[in-house]
């Protein structure tokens, strides 16, 4: 679960509750978006489908259960696993009642660190590797193998560095897709975009990216001027 960073939308209208968990995943290697509200959660599941989403129960707007049904009723956001989380709604049946609606696992508030993060891993076994994993596969000439990050093309082993692989594991699990450089920042070095958005950073890794993949596939890494980098499918 180490090997590349996932993204993590946490949803939760209580500030302190929102930073203490952003700084909780920051901590454990995960890149995170947050949202106050069942509608602005939806809003930035649609727009940038994170891996996975941590959501409180109870919200002003409409209910974590009602969400992740709304999320799980929609095509583009059906797919992103959902963990509810609550300190009012612990009991047996309201647990059975988010499992129910469609959440993945539920936890009871407070929960320590060690156990949120252990849960959201466990939750991304089941439903992002897999992914990854096919993404990768159906990649033409080059095979991506997340679990021993070793990358071949025509049979040949491409020697990427660390942010390489995690670079090119970006792009195969969302081709076609336009990820902005501080998205790339933030999901793959893990800076905040408010404190670090150089974009020669990116630039640099994916130059060395193209030469060692070559012209066939490298070129299909296109920039995007004004936004960012694209993976042509």
């Amino acid at each position: 679960m180490d090997a590349i960073r996932y993204k993590i939308l946490i949803v939760d209208d209580e500030p302190d509750m929102l930073t203490a968990y952003k700084g909780l995943l920051k901590a454990a290697g995960f890149g995170v978006l947050t949202a106050v509200s069942a509608k602005e959660a939806f809003e930035v599941a649609a727009e940038s489908r994170p891996d996975l989403i941590l959501s409180d129960v109870a919200m002003p707007d409409t209910d974590g259960k009602a969400l992740v049904a709304r999320l799980k009723a929609d095509k583009n956001t059906a797919a992103i696993p959902v963990i509810l989380m609550s300190g009012a709604y612990k009991e047996e049946s309201d647990q059975a009642e988010g499992l129910e609606a469609g959440a993945d696992d539920y936890l009871s508030k407070p929960a320590s660190p060690r156990l949120v993060a252990a849960r959201i891993r466990t939750v991304l076994r089941r439903f992002a590797a897999p992914r990854d994993l096919d993404k990768a596969l159906a990649s033409n000439n080059l095979v991506l193998d997340v679990a021993s990050r070793i990358v071949t093309q025509d049979g040949r082993r491409v020697p990427l560095t660390r942010k390489e692989f995690d670079i090119l594991t970006t792009f195969l699990r969302r081709p076609g897709r336009v990820l902005s450089v501080a998205y790339l920042l933030e999901t793959v070095w893990g800076y905040d975009p408010a404190e670090y958005n150089d974009p020669r950073t990116v630039a640099v890794h994916i130059s060395s990216m193209r030469k060692k993949l070559g012209k066939t596939f490298g070129n299909r890494l296109a920039a995007v001027p004004g936004l960012g980098y694209r993976l042509d499918v």
